[in-house]
């Protein structure tokens, strides 16, 4: 089974950027649609974006559409998640998270995802 790990979290201030990476450190994510989500102090986690398992196709909330991209690398199992212009309403826990093809379920709901990484935090300074 497919194991996740973020990284490239960290601390920047109001208007900067960060790229989040989502590695499998053990097998290939290439039948999984990915998913990334976060969780703020006394908020419930939820969906900010995703990456079909093929076809290209990607998902954004509309809180981040216009900032966030994401994007993957099947041959590098890596899926990524590109911030610009960030806000302190963006401080949160990131985490990946995988969906299997062979399963249904909104790609916009967290229980729709089995596989999930340990998270990263994200903290945005004003």
């Amino acid at each position: 089974q497919v194991q996740l790990v973020e990284s490239g979290g960290g601390l920047v201030q109001a208007g900067g950027s960060l790229r989040l990476s989502c590695a499998a450190s053990r097998g290939s994510f290439s039948s999984y649609t990915m998913g990334w989500f976060r969780q703020a102090p006394g908020k419930e986690r939820e969906f900010v974006a995703a990456h079909s398992w093929s076809g290209g196709t990607t998902f954004l909330a509309d809180s981040v559409k216009e900032r966030f991209t994401i994007s993957r690398d099947n041959a590098k199992n890596t899926v990524y998640l590109q911030m610009n212009s960030l806000k302190p309403e963006d401080t949160a826990v990131y985490s990946c998270a995988a969906k299997s093809r062979y399963t249904s379920g909104n790609v916009y709901v967290k229980t729709s995802y089995t596989i999930w990484g340990q998270g990263t935090q994200v903290t945005v300074s004003s």
